[in-house]
């Protein structure tokens, strides 16, 4: 699908959870593989992996039930208190 997606050449590309149901190895060549594609172009990414999100993402957007908890760098999203209750259970 993928593949596909980036054939069209996109300045844009919506990826809606790339990574469930991967296991650490796949994980980590997914999130190289953003990494390299995010050189060339915006890409909006969906995911429910919070750790692998704040490891690789240049700004977050943070939705719990709908509504927005905090939008802004990885380490602003790390450190707010909202989110290490919600998706980090405290444990940053």
């Amino acid at each position: 699908d993928l593949a596909i997606a980036l054939a069209t050449r996109p300045r844009l590309l919506l990826l809606d959870e790339p990574m469930a149901g991967m296991g650490p190895t796949e994980t980590w060549e997914t999130v190289e593989l953003i990494r390299e594609l995010s050189r060339d172009l915006t890409i909006l990414l969906i995911e429910h992996k919070i750790e692998v999100v704040l490891g690789m993402a240049d700004r977050i957007t943070v939705l719990h039930y709908g509504k927005k908890l905090v939008e802004g760098t990885p380490e602003e999203v790390r450190g707010h208190p909202e989110v290490q209750e919600v998706y980090l259970a405290g444990a940053l």
